[in-house]
């Protein structure tokens, strides 16, 4: 790529929105309607890239893994991923969003990211919560970074965060931004009206890793089970630049930023970047994944 190309693509500014909605159990084809629409009104505010939260098309609280299995979807033929993709078509978007996998006989909690061209890529939920155990496999992609027209997306799902490593993976991969599909829950310990502990964690890694941090999260409850909500984008600095969203409300929050500040901005001061002060010479290079070198 030319040096202006480059500095072209650094420089472009993106409005992300995070859909806070809620998915009802099993409801697969009402489910893709809503999030059309969500997707339509975020379009309307100049979205550029769309998180939508995990399981968005199915719902999450499985009963069974024959039940799972009956609402998942291959990819990218499914019927999610094809609705999914030609309104990133229509609207010239990005687009991540949480799905039920059926891959063979295996399932997987997983998000696709679809660019306004098609399907890009797929990541699979690393860390499994509770009784996703019993249904899905662990995931088996790593920790893919996406080069896109907008920048280097990485994507995590809910309990994935709660690991430094899949951000710190992210970024040594060059990620300009991790994008996280969640169904947040309440935490034990959690007192009444608190912050959620994800927001914390997300602001955290956003800020030890020099990443934007996209949380698109669900409300309501679902056979007995509440959630969050409290979606969140935060910028580079760990501060958040939109949300946190209601806990009870469907919402739209969206920010306008420049991607690319991510990198050309880790300087904290003339003698600290928080990449480049890694000690690799007490801990390994790449945390042991075997991955190549990354970019900072």
């Amino acid at each position: 790529m030319m040096a202006a190309e480059q500095k072209k693509r650094d420089d472009s500014v993106v409005t992300i929105a995070c859909l806070q909605m809620q998915p009802a159990f099993g409801a697969v084809e009402g489910n893709i309607a809503h999030s059309l629409d969500l997707i339509d009104q975020a379009a309307a505010q100049g979205a550029g890239l769309v998180v939508l939260p995990e399981l968005a098309n199915t719902g999450y609280v499985f009963r069974s893994r024959s039940e799972a299995f009956a609402l998942a979807e291959e990819i990218p033929s499914g019927r999610s991923v094809s609705a999914w993709a030609e309104r990133a078509a229509r609207h010239r978007l990005h687009l991540v969003a949480g799905i039920c996998e059926r891959s063979a006989a295996k399932l997987y909690n997983s998000a696709v990211l679809i660019g306004p061209d098609g399907y890009i890529g797929t990541f699979r939920k690393v860390h499994l919560w509770n009784e996703e155990n019993l249904y899905f496999e662990p995931g088996d992609l790593g920790f893919p970074v996406f080069g896109t027209a907008i920048g280097r997306i990485g994507i995590g799902i809910c309990y994935d965060i709660w690991f430094p490593e899949t951000f710190r993976l992210c970024a040594l991969q060059g990620a300009d931004i991790v994008c996280v599909p969640t169904n947040w829950v309440p935490i034990a310990g959690q007192q009444p009206g608190a912050q959620a502990m994800a927001n914390i964690l997300a602001m955290a890694a956003a800020h030890s890793n020099s990443l934007y941090v996209a949380c698109a999260d669900r409300v309501g409850t679902e056979r007995g089970q509440p959630f969050e909500g409290q979606s969140l984008i935060v910028s580079y600095t760990g501060w958040p630049v939109a949300g946190p969203a209601s806990r009870e409300n469907e919402e739209i929050v969206t920010a306008t930023v420049a991607l690319g500040d991510a990198r050309r901005k880790r300087n904290w001061n003339d003698f600290n970047q928080v990449m480049r002060d890694r000690r690799t010479d007490v801990y390994d290079e790449m945390l042991g994944s075997g991955l190549p070198p990354g970019w900072y």
